[in-house]
């Protein structure tokens, strides 16, 4: 069990392979941009918390957006190359190296909250979700991409063997390489979680919904611009979209 949350100095490198390296990494991006376009297209400033913000790199295009941008993360390591992206673009945000959940005690609320991919690497990711809506104005979003936990039972049963009795007892979590986050979430559980402290889902999209299922030998069979078409087209339909790797909700305070 996670007694505390994750900090990545330690695997910083392969980190930045394995996340945002290549095709998934840009995927990824893509899909954040579709889902945030009405954002994107602000004019006005708009005030934003990163919340544990890794290499920052979404954050780094609303900076360029001219929006007032708030940063966290526990990581030196990676706070540190998003502070130097930052700098080679000569842009300005409010960098912290500190735990979101200590932070948000210090500051307001916000327009716009982004949390990704970190729920899953928490000792208590529905603590750290409740303080996260706290930050969000009345009207505010919340940009909240988790790890699925339906992507994860589903992978390992497809890949059978000797995984299929941890699945039954569920002794898979925490389990496996050193990026395999220990909390991964149920989408119904963490929208029902949302719903129930009066957020609105504007897009629920998943991440690489086929991608991550296919071995390497038929990725590498694969043109990748055609699976990528797939991914868009599938990816916010009912199913596909509670299947991908990960789950991106954009949610709106009420």
């Amino acid at each position: 069990m996670l007694t505390q949350d994750k900090n990545f100095d330690e695997l910083a490198e392969n980190f930045a392979d394995r996340i945002y390296g290549g095709a998934k990494g840009d995927w990824r991006l893509t899909i954040l941009r579709e889902d945030l376009k009405e954002v994107l297209d602000k004019t006005d400033e708009l005030a934003v918390f990163d919340a544990a913000c890794g290499f920052a790199q979404f954050a780094l295009e609303l900076a360029e957006k001219n929006h007032q941008l708030t940063l966290c993360d526990i990581s030196e390591k990676l706070l540190s190359r998003a502070k130097a992206d930052f700098a080679a673009k000569d842009l300005a945000a409010d960098f912290h190296q500190a735990r979101f959940q200590d932070l948000s005690a210090h500051l307001g609320q916000f327009d716009l909250v982004l949390n990704h991919a970190v729920l899953e690497w928490l000792a208590e990711p529905y603590a750290g979700l409740e303080i996260l809506l706290s930050k969000v104005k009345s009207g505010g979003l919340l940009s909240l991409m988790f790890y699925n936990r339906n992507a994860m039972v589903y992978k390992n049963i497809l890949r059978g063997g000797w995984r299929l009795k941890p699945i039954l007892t569920d002794e898979y979590i925490g389990k496996g390489h050193k990026l395999s986050p220990p909390n991964p979430l149920f989408p119904h559980e963490v929208i029902d979680f949302v719903e129930n402290h009066g957020m609105q889902i504007i897009r629920h999209t998943g991440v690489r919904v086929f991608h991550d299922y296919l071995d390497q030998q038929t990725l590498a069979d694969s043109d990748e611009a055609e699976l990528f078409a797939l991914e868009q087209r599938y990816c916010r339909m009912p199913t596909y979209r509670d299947m991908g790797r990960y789950v991106h909700l954009l949610l709106r305070k009420a």
